[in-house]
C-alpha cells in the first residue's frame, strides 16, 4: 500500500485572508446580480462570472490548505448573502447563499481529496461537482413556482459553467505555481 506524501501548507495571514474574503464577496455578489439578467432563454450572465470563485478557492485550497479555504468560504458566504439582501431580491440571496456554501464545501471536500494526484484532477472533478451541486440548488430555490423558465435556464448555465470549469484549468495551472505553491524554505529570509 502506497503513502500519499504529508503537505505543508503555508499560513495565511490577515491581509490575505481579506482579500480573498473580499474576492469571494464579489464574485458572489456580481454574480447574484448578473444572474437576474438572462442572455438568452437557456443562458444568465451569472454563468460567466460565477465559475471564477472554485478558482479562487481551488487555489486558496493548494496553497493554504482545506480548512483555510472552508473559513474563506465560511465568511465569504455571510458578506456575499449580507449585500446581496440590498444588491438583488432576497430569494436571490438566500438561493445563491445555499447554492454558494453547499458548492464550495463540496469542491473543497473534493479538491483536498484529490490534491496528490495529476495536477488538472482536483479543480477539474471539484469543479465539476461544485458547479453541478450549485446549479442545481441556485435555480430550484431560486426561480422554482416562478414565470422564469429556470429548467432550460438550468441546462444552459450548467453546460456553461462546466465549458468554464475546464477553461479555468489554464489558469489554476499558471497561477498555482506563483500563487498557490508553499513558499520555499528560507524565501521570507531572503526578502
Amino acid at each position: 500500500m502506497s503513502r500519499q506524501p504529508t503537505v505543508s501548507f503555508v499560513p495565511m495571514n490577515s491581509w490575505q485572508f481579506l482579500l480573498a474574503v473580499m474576492t469571494m464577496g464579489a464574485i458572489v455578489v456580481g454574480s447574484n446580480i448578473l444572474v437576474q439578467y438572462p442572455i438568452n432563454r437557456w443562458l444568465t450572465w451569472g454563468a460567466l462570472s460565477y465559475p471564477i470563485a472554485f478558482l479562487v478557492a481551488d487555489l486558496l485550497n493548494r496553497r493554504f490548505g482545506a480548512a483555510a479555504a472552508r473559513r474563506v468560504a465560511y465568511i465569504g458566504f455571510l458578506v456575499a448573502l449580507v449585500v446581496s439582501v440590498w444588491l438583488a431580491t432576497p430569494r436571490i440571496a438566500l438561493a445563491s447563499g445555499l447554492a454558494f456554501l453547499c458548492a464550495q464545501l463540496t469542491d473543497i471536500y473534493v479538491f483536498d481529496r484529490l490534491r496528490n494526484q495529476r495536477w488538472w484532477r482536483a479543480p477539474f472533478l471539484g469543479g465539476v461537482a461544485g458547479a453541478t451541486l450549485d446549479t442545481f440548488v441556485f435555480f430550484s430555490v431560486a426561480f422554482a413556482g416562478t414565470a422564469v423558465p429556470w429548467v432550460s435556464l438550468l441546462a444552459g448555465d450548467l453546460a456553461v459553467k462546466l465549458v468554464i470549469n475546464a477553461i479555468m484549468l489554464a489558469p489554476f495551472r499558471a497561477l498555482m505555481w506563483n500563487l498557490a505553491r508553499p513558499a520555499l524554505p528560507g524565501a521570507e529570509e531572503a526578502r
